[in-house]
């Protein structure tokens, strides 16, 4: 059974385990290549640049700046003291959100604590049960139910207690609950308007041999929503399109580059080779060289754009439908728009920085069986991940220790 030295040593693992993580994200957050993870909404708002686009090479990916590592947590008690409203303009609802997790916890468990020891702890350990048994015990024992012998009037305690912890528990969640979301309400309302927010993501159309796509989407919703239907903006397979203007962007930086370190020094014209990472092949003059890249690309994406508006193939059974107010937009996206539950299938639209736009080529039932894939492995992850935890368990008594690990035996016992 679990004896304090027990509780004491997985107590320790933990908290010295937490105390590592905290301080690794607290040292993390400082580097300068991190600095869009840790402060997006700062850049979204024009209030940080990026460090990593001036200064020495090195101070570009670590801080350099000894007084920061001394301050390094001084952000924690700020966070704690400023004012929830401000702290949603700082670092968003999210933040404000996750601060009040952990008061939630302490709302729910102080009071069952407190509760707990004064009148479970004396009801349980007044008793004498597991000193007149046979079993193995240990003082922490005495504290549980297990020292209550049957048919004791005492389990009434513990019957009316569980269904206090139950309600206080439940009310406390209900209040937090409420206000959470009139927070999110207020948020939303606050914000200035964006398109998605009036904007539906619509999947799967049918297809229909005498109308095209953009054409089945518009004549449904002018139907369907003709109250609230505003316009629509059809979805294409533009992977390849996607990909030559990466390829121009690319090019057109080399450019530049080279164009640059040619007018610090017009002695000497750039060169460059053409194979594999610039390691390999031919020499030749960098610039003319991009140049004549960026030429080809341009006109291998105007062909590409022509065929993507021609070819019917590149039409994707998809579409962005706008509407003319919240209300019409959520009404759509928040029921089923067909007999058919796999057709015209409707969905909030995500802002335009958060759309993966190579996946919304694939097909409906890739999709589909990808998702199906993805939650049964997760399945099988989280099912066979007990295993390494059932073996770090027994690692969190020193019995187990001294089993697991004889070598220790010798600094245990001392």
């Amino acid at each position: 059974m679990a004896t304090l030295g027990d509780i004491g040593l997985a107590a320790a693992i933990n908290i010295i385990s937490a105390l590592i993580f905290l301080v690794a994200f607290a040292i993390l957050r400082l580097q300068p290549f991190n600095d869009r993870v840790y402060f997006p909404k700062w850049y979204l708002k024009g209030l940080r640049h990026s460090p990593t686009r001036s200064g020495a090479f090195v101070a570009k990916f670590v801080n350099v700046d000894w007084r920061a590592y001394i301050r390094f947590l001084n952000w924690i008690p700020d966070a704690l003291k400023m004012p929830e409203p401000e702290l949603i303009d700082h670092a968003g609802l999210d933040s404000a959100v996750y601060l009040r997790i952990y008061l939630l916890g302490l709302k729910i468990f102080v009071p069952i604590t407190l509760l707990a020891w004064a009148i479970l702890v004396p009801v349980n350990w007044t008793n004498s049960t597991l000193t007149k048994s046979d079993f193995t015990y240990s003082n922490i024992d005495k504290l549980s139910i297990s020292n209550v012998p049957l048919g004791s009037l005492r389990f009434w305690t513990h019957i009316v207690m569980a269904y206090a912890f139950s309600f206080w528990t439940c009310y406390v969640l209900k209040t937090e609950y409420a206000k959470v979301a009139a927070m999110r309400l207020q948020f939303v309302a606050s914000e200035k308007r964006r398109p998605d927010q009036y904007t539906v993501l619509v999947r799967n159309v049918p297809p229909d041999a005498d109308e095209s796509v953009s054409e089945c989407v518009e004549h449904f919703f002018l139907v369907n929503h003709q109250d609230h239907y505003l316009m629509h903006q059809g979805v294409y397979n533009a992977n390849k399109l996607a990909k030559l203007v990466k390829e121009k962007k690319s090019k057109q930086n080399w450019l530049d580059y080279y164009q640059l370190k040619y007018s610090r020094d017009q002695s000497k014209r750039p060169m460059m080779k053409t194979g594999f990472l610039g390691c390999f092949g031919a020499k030749v003059d960098a610039i003319e060289h991009q140049i004549a890249e960026i030429e080809r690309l341009t006109k291998e994406i105007a062909e590409e754009k022509q065929r993507v508006e021609k070819d019917p193939k590149s039409t994707m059974p998809a579409s962005f439908v706008s509407f003319k107010s919240r209300w019409g937009a959520a009404v759509c996206a928040q029921t089923q728009q067909s007999r058919n539950p796999t057709l015209w299938l409707t969905e909030w639209a995500p802002e335009p920085r958060d759309v993966f736009w190579n996946n919304l080529a694939i097909p409906y039932v890739s999709l589909t069986i990808r998702k199906l894939i993805i939650a049964v492995s997760f399945f099988f992850l989280t099912f066979f991940f007990m295993i390494p935890i059932a073996f770090v368990q027994t690692l969190a008594s020193l019995d187990g220790i001294r089993k697991k690990a004889p070598f220790l035996k010798v600094i245990i016992d001392e």
